[in-house]
């Protein structure tokens, strides 16, 4: 058994460290990955200085110098899922995935198994050519439409939704950046010194897609839950109706003569004005320079007891007959002004409060209500954090939900009528991806090269803008990414890979290699059940790979379990990015995913290793 040595010690320390932070989610995921490649970077110089004050023997080496501690930015991994974030974002800005959800949407009509297969059926062909986070944010609207037009739960769609992206992200190279990076991990000398082919595994992953499908129509349709009950209100959707109220300003109202902006920021009670009525007009955001004038009629968003108490000190009377719902709060203009929007994953707003971003004021919107997962937040708003897959619910002008919906930073959950999308540039954007992908596919440029004139020609082409090639790209994955593929490196350099490979192989001598094979599923799944699916295939390639060579084993077999693994945890929110997407929009409950991703995940660890085992051998 290989020997416990100090490197060992120090990159178990990291990993020990890293894993309850990536678990934890105590600071984000991108920022933990980079504390990881500085702690490495530091082990050198800081180990050398205690050795040289005798407080060790000798200084400790995990990596081969300070080049390799950054070579995740100049991995070839990194610079591919890149540059497939500004092809996916060129697809997008087509409008084509709309245009075909208006299509879907006239099919599926109010039955439920057709709107679930439609989801399913679509995202996961997708998924195998865009990035596959990307593709739930491009279709999570989309989706919620078909729900709510026919009267279905988006519970029932959301989760299958997410899944159906994970293993339509198996189909090809470029579905996910877990196979991209599995890809350049397994290209370096010391492994087989070669990567994936863009359709290699397409067969496998057409296997786990069929059986996915099958699993989420039958078993797991019984076993989704309707969390969010099929209603045609977003108001009662987020159960309001004891939280907004309409009341009138008395004549000797001490607020008469003040503006909006003062009143908000004088009182020390947890309320939003929504709305003003003022005679025949009816007008909302921005209300801050709005002068308060006797017999005006504000829509407010607070609870009944801190409205008695305003209803006193500030002179108002309330209007309990009239019932403020969806219908009153978009009596401002004839279209859309009361929306669902999804904080997505890379958001500037992550960790933000509403005060800290200035929402208010910035967007020109109004905050009613905040669901995370199953819970729905109605008062003190203000100071919360926001997380990925936070649904708001906000009040704002239709020119505000415009922008809002062309903001990165958010993902309107519901589809609404936009000018921007490029149509005209449907065929060119499409041809762009099929070109990228039939060039690497016959090998006539690597993956990355290909990724890069593809996303060049978006912008050449018109597609794309220059400036929004940067909005495009999720900056936290590429930092991610950057981050932890130096402790893959210390891995394999201290030795660790090897012992934890030895472990296994030793805790498992009267398993056959396929079982062996499965059990390297198994850890790898539930791995990445609890950390980033990233993160977990740094760290258990190298280990594969050992496991492999002292089985006498197939390792390319090895490395694909470990990389399938990684790229489906469907047991939490927290393992992937697309759960924790749509975990506020269905409002799901943690366990919620482990009902019904359990059996698949088992399911996928049986066809996954049993698929490997016949087509490439064991």
């Amino acid at each position: 058994m290989a020997s416990v040595t100090p490197a060992i010690v120090v990159v178990f320390a990291i990993i020990l460290v890293a894993l309850v932070l990536f678990a934890t989610e105590a600071i984000p995921v991108d920022m933990t990955a980079l504390g990881i490649m500085v702690a490495l970077l530091l082990v050198d110089p800081v180990t050398g200085a205690f050795a040289d004050l005798g407080l060790l023997a000798d200084s400790i080496t995990v990596l081969d110098s300070p080049e390799q501690g950054v070579s995740g930015f100049a991995s070839t991994a990194t610079i591919t899922v890149l540059a497939m974030f500004i092809l996916s974002d060129g697809v997008q800005r087509t409008g084509i995935v709309q245009i075909l959800g208006r299509t879907i949407a006239t099919y599926t009509r109010d039955d439920e198994g057709k709107q679930l297969g439609a989801t399913i059926g679509i995202v996961g062909p997708i998924s195998g050519f865009i990035n596959n986070t990307a593709a739930v944010a491009i279709l999570l609207p989309m989706v919620t439409n078909l729900a709510h037009e026919g009267k279905t739960s988006p519970s029932k769609l959301l989760i299958p939704l997410s899944y159906a992206s994970m293993f339509g992200g198996t189909l090809t190279l470029i579905g996910t950046s877990t196979n991209i990076l599995a890809s350049d991990i397994m290209s370096r000398p010391e492994f087989l010194g070669r990567g994936f082919g863009m359709f290699e595994f397409t067969a496998l992953g057409l296997l786990v897609s069929v059986v996915g499908t099958v699993y989420l129509l039958t078993v797991g349709r019984w076993l989704l839950p309707e969390r969010i009950k099929p209603v045609g209100d977003l108001t009662q959707e987020f159960g309001m109706g004891e939280y907004l109220t309409e009341v009138v300003v008395r004549e000797n109202s001490p607020l008469v003569g003040q503006t909006v902006k003062e009143i908000l920021d004088e009182t020390e009670y947890d309320v939003d004005i929504v709305q003003l009525v003022r005679g025949d007009r009816v007008f909302i955001e921005p209300l801050n320079p709005k002068t308060v004038r006797s017999g005006d009629i504000f829509a407010v968003r607070t609870d009944r007891d801190t409205l008695l108490s305003l209803s006193d000190e500030e002179g108002l009377d309330l209007l309990p007959e009239v019932t403020v719902d969806e219908a009153e709060l978009e009596a401002a203009s004839e279209e859309q002004n009361l929306v669902e929007i999804v904080i997505p994953p890379g958001s500037a707003l992550l960790g933000e409060t509403f005060v800290s971003s200035n929402f208010r004021q910035r967007y020109d919107a109004t905050v009613l209500a905040l669901r995370r997962g199953g819970d729905v937040i109605r008062r003190r708003l203000d100071h919360v954090p926001l997380r990925i897959g936070d649904t708001l619910l906000v009040q704002a002008t239709p020119d505000s939900i415009d922008r809002l919906d062309r903001n990165r930073d958010f993902t309107v959950a519901r589809e609404i009528e936009r000018k921007s999308f490029r149509e005209s540039k449907i065929p060119v954007a499409l041809g762009i991806v099929a070109g990228v992908v039939a060039v690497a596919a016959v090998d006539f440029l690597p993956i990355m090269v290909a990724a890069l004139a593809g996303a060049l020609l978006m912008v050449l082409t018109g597609c794309l803008k220059p400036g929004e090639v940067y909005e495009s790209v999720q900056w936290d994955v590429i930092v991610l990414l950057a981050g932890v593929i130096p402790l893959g490196l210390a891995m394999e350099n201290s030795g660790a890979a090897e012992l934890i490979a030895d472990v296994i192989v030793r805790s498992s001598l009267a398993l056959p290699p396929v079982a062996v094979l499965g059990l390297l599923y198994v850890v790898t799944a539930l791995l990445t059940n609890v950390i980033s699916n990233n993160a977990s295939v740094v760290l258990m390639v190298p280990v594969a790979f050992e496991a492999a060579q002292r089985l006498d084993a197939n390792a390319f077999s090895f490395i694909l379990a470990v990389t399938f693994a990684a790229s489906t945890a469907f047991m939490t929110p927290v393992g992937y990015q697309t759960n924790l997407f749509v975990y506020g929009p269905g409002g799901y409950r943690f366990t919620d995913y482990l009902r019904v991703g359990g059996p698949l995940q088992l399911v996928f660890a049986i066809v996954t290793t049993a698929g490997i085992a016949v087509l490439w051998g064991v």
